[in-house]
């Protein structure tokens, strides 16, 4: 949920109702996060974690079709009335200066995903008391993880909505189905020994309970707040969630060169097959597209991040939504403690 949608007063609230908040470190400047963990502990003195995208390894992407992709994005630059940005090719996201910061003035805990930190990494936060997490989206990439000395893994089924946390961005691989999170958790499961934290999808208490009866520990929701009040995300973004005119979800590249999930407009049918693998250099390329098209009130050229359960979003305040779900699981494994009795 990075960009906005994960924004302290939306980690303050569901902290104070019980769970566990994440602030969302990717795209702010180091400066950005500081400020951001400072305005959290004003609002919650209950533990929250901050998650950091790593730096993106392999070769750079081909500026050859980053610059055929530009000129494909001319229309739009002239539709919304805006220059197309400035395809940045810095590949950290200032990672190593928000370690600095997190190992200073440690949270409770830390997650990663694009990929797995070094073990001396993982290692240094141990030695400050702060729980590291590594999202994975294959068993293989949950052992590298533990090698490497993580407290746990974050499992993101292919129904999580926004970017796929795959440690390797291949374009080979765009036409391969992910796997759903049900049968990755006990892929998991049956081949790591580390906890087990499930994402994609879930929406609902139930669900929650589905994820734990599958062998994971805790479930991860990010799509279920999007339309919380305290939400940074856009008014169309939330909006859009319910909205009917958005029947599904899909994976694209066309907003940002890395596959991410998001509600299908007009700018990913468009865009979406001839994007190539280029992040962060089509981040860069679109941002001003993408705020201008917000700016404008059309939700049509806005990456609208969002999972395959998006139907299922409830406009509740946040403390109130951590409430409904808990009360749900609750509800969920006595049903299910009933039903092993009977």
């Amino acid at each position: 949920m990075a960009g906005g949608p994960s924004c302290p007063e939306l980690v303050g609230a569901v902290c104070e109702a019980g769970a566990l908040g994440f602030l969302a470190g990717g795209y702010k400047t180091a400066g950005g996060l500081y400020q951001e963990i400072k305005q959290v502990r004003g609002l919650t003195a209950r533990p929250f974690g901050v998650n950091l995208f790593m730096p993106q390894d392999g070769r750079p992407a081909d500026p050859s079709a980053v610059e055929v992709y530009r000129h494909q994005l001319a229309g739009e630059a002239t539709w919304y009335d805006t220059p197309l940005g400035e395809a940045d090719d810095s590949r950290d996201d200032a990672y190593d200066a928000k370690l600095a910061i997190l190992r200073e003035d440690p949270v409770r805990v830390v997650s990663f995903t694009f990929g797995c930190p070094e073990p001396e990494v993982l290692a240094s936060f141990a030695r400050v008391g702060t729980f590291t997490i590594v999202t994975v989206t294959s068993a293989a990439e949950a052992l590298a993880a533990e090698r490497a000395g993580a407290d746990a893994v974050c499992v993101q089924g292919v129904e999580a909505g926004g970017h796929q946390g795959t440690y390797r961005d291949d374009p080979a691989d765009d036409g391969v189905p992910g796997i759903g999170l049900l049968a990755l958790v006990t892929q998991v499961r049956e081949r790591v020994g580390l906890p087990i934290v499930a994402t994609g999808g879930i929406m609902r208490g139930a669900q929650i309970a589905a994820v734990l009866a599958a062998g994971a520990d805790a479930a991860q929701l990010g799509t279920a707040f999007l339309g919380c009040p305290e939400s940074g995300a856009h008014p169309l973004h939330k909006r859009a969630l319910t909205d009917p005119l958005f029947t599904r979800t899909a994976l694209t590249r066309a907003f940002s060169g890395r596959p991410a999930r998001g509600l299908v407009n007009r700018f990913m049918r468009e865009h979406g097959p001839y994007a190539p693998a280029a992040y962060p250099e089509i981040h860069h390329l679109t941002a001003p597209i993408r705020k201008a098209a917000a700016a404008a009130g059309d939700a049509q050229g806005m990456a609208l991040w969002a999972g395959q359960g998006h139907r299922l979003a409830r406009a509740l305040p946040a403390g109130q939504l951590v409430e409904v779900l808990a009360a749900e699981l609750d509800t969920a494994l006595s049903e299910i403690a009933h039903r092993s009795a009977s």
